[in-house]
C-alpha cells in the first residue's frame, strides 16, 4: 500500500497522519535521479536502518528494518530523492486506536499514558483473610492505588498450591474496599471468568495465558460495557509484536482498556529469575504511546533488587509498577523469596514516587497494624 508519494499532494489528513513501523514492513522507493548517498545518509539522520534495494543493476529503493522508530509517512516521503513509502497494514488497528488515550475505573483511577503512575501491592497469592487485609493495609499506607492477589494461581508442579479460589476472591474484594483501593487478580480458565470479572476491578491474564486465545475472548467479551480493564502480562518467550496481537484478541473480543504488564523474559543468566526487559517497556510507551506497567518480583525474584528495579521501570515509562509482599516470607505459599516485607516496600515506595513519596501517604500508619515477625523486621531495619 502506498502510503505517500512526495509530489503529489496529500489525500487527506488519514494519509499525513499515517505511522509507519519497520516491524510490519516498510519500504521507500527512489526517483530515477535520486542521489542513494544523500538518501541513506538522511535516513540514518531519521533514526532509521535501511536496507538497499536493487533492481535492474540500480539501487531502487531501501528496505526500512527494526529497530527503526516509526515515523509518519510524510516525515519519510519529505526526504529529497524518495519517490514512495510503501507500508503494510497494521495488523492490531484496535490496540493502534487506544494510543495516547486516556481511560479511567469507576472509581476514578486513571490508566492511559497520561495519568499518575500506579502502584500496585499484595500477595503472590492470597493465603488468608488476614494476609489480605494485611497487605492491603500495608499498600494504603504507602500510597499504592491497587491490591493485587492470586486467587487461581498457575504453577509449574502439580502439586504446588494453586490458591484458595473462589474464597480468595472474596478475602480480596472485602480488603481492597476496606482501604480504598481497588483490586487486580488473576483468572486462569474460562469457567472462572465470570466470578472474577464479577469481582475484581483489573482482570489479569498472566505470562503462562497471553496466548490462551479461547481465554483471550472470554476476557474480552466478559469485560465489554462493564468499565472494567485486562492487565496482559508478557509470555516468557514472546516477541512484543506477539504481545501486541495478543492485546488486540482483547480488544477484538470488546474490551474496554488493556494495560500491558512486562514481567520479564526468559534469559540465560540464573542471577535473575528471568531478564527484565526495559527496553520493551519503553518502545511500548513511547513507540506505541500504549499504556505499560512493569512487575519486578517475577522478573527478578530477588527483593533486593526491587527498589532500583522499581526506580528503572519508572524511568522507562511504566504507567505502574506491581511488586509482591507478606507479613512472613517463611510462611508465604508461593515465590516466597521474592516477597517484600513491611519495611521493604517502604523502601520500594520511596523509590516508585520518590524520597518525599506518595501525596498524602503515611507510610508509618500500618507499622501497629503489622503482624509480630515483619514488626520485628521494621526494627532490625528490615532486614528479613
Amino acid at each position: 500500500m502506498s502510503l505517500k508519494t512526495q509530489r503529489e499532494a496529500p489525500r487527506g489528513p488519514t494519509e499525513v497522519e499515517t505511522q509507519v513501523s519497520a516491524p510490519i514492513g516498510v519500504f521507500v522507493t527512489l526517483y530515477d535521479d535520486a542521489d542513494p548517498a544523500s538518501v541513506d545518509r538522511a535516513l540514518k539522520r531519521l533514526g532509521q536502518w535501511a536496507t538497499p534495494m536493487w533492481a535492474n543493476g540500480r539501487l531502487s529503493g531501501y528496505r526500512i528494518d527494526p529497530p527503526s522508530p516509526a515515523l509518519s509517512a510524510d516525515v519519510l516521503a519529505a526526504v529529497p530523492g524518495v519517490a514512495q513509502v510503501f507500508g503494510a497494514q497494521s495488523p492490531h488497528p484496535r490496540l493502534d486506536g487506544a494510543a495516547g488515550a486516556e481511560f479511567a475505573l469507576a472509581s476514578g483511577l486513571g490508566l492511559g499514558v497520561e495519568a499518575a503512575p500506579v502502584l500496585v501491592v499484595g500477595p503472590c497469592s492470597v493465603d488468608s483473610s488476614e494476609t489480605a487485609h494485611w497487605a492491603a493495609r500495608q499498600a494504603a499506607a504507602v500510597g499504592a492505588k491497587v491490591l493485587r492477589g492470586g486467587a487461581f494461581k498457575p504453577r509449574t508442579s502439580p502439586y504446588s498450591f494453586d490458591g484458595h479460589g473462589r474464597p480468595a476472591l472474596t478475602w480480596l474484594r472485602e480488603a481492597a474496599d476496606a482501604h480504598g483501593l481497588a483490586m487486580i487478580t488473576e483468572v486462569m480458565s474460562e469457567r472462572e471468568v465470570e466470578p472474577v470479572v464479577g469481582l475484581t476491578d483489573l482482570v489479569q491474564l498472566g505470562s503462562r495465558n497471553m496466548q490462551n486465545f479461547a481465554l483471550l475472548r472470554a476476557v474480552g467479551a466478559a469485560t465489554a460495557g462493564t468499565g472494567k480493564a485486562v492487565l496482559l502480562k508478557r509470555a516468557m518467550s514472546a516477541t512484543v509484536e506477539e504481545w501486541l496481537l495478543a492485546a488486540e484478541h482483547l480488544y477484538a473480543a470488546g474490551c474496554p482498556w488493556v494495560v500491558l504488564c512486562e514481567r520479564g523474559v526468559k534469559g540465560f543468566d540464573v542471577q535473575t529469575r528471568n531478564l527484565l526487559d526495559l527496553a520493551a517497556v519503553a518502545l511500548v510507551r513511547f513507540g506505541h504511546r500504549l499504556p505499560v506497567w512493569v512487575d519486578p518480583s517475577h522478573a527478578v525474584g530477588r527483593r533486593d533488587l526491587l527498589a532500583p528495579l522499581t526506580a528503572a521501570a519508572v524511568a522507562s515509562g511504566a504507567s505502574g509498577v506491581m511488586v509482591e509482599i507478606h507479613p512472613d516470607a517463611g510462611v508465604a505459599r508461593s515465590d516466597a523469596p521474592q516477597a517484600l516485607g513491611g519495611a521493604e516496600l517502604r523502601t520500594v515506595a520511596r523509590a516508585f514516587f520518590g524520597p518525599a513519596g506518595a501525596p498524602g501517604a503515611n507510610p508509618d500508619a500500618a507499622l501497629d497494624a503489622a503482624s509480630p515477625k515483619d514488626g520485628q523486621a521494621q526494627r532490625d531495619g528490615g532486614v528479613r
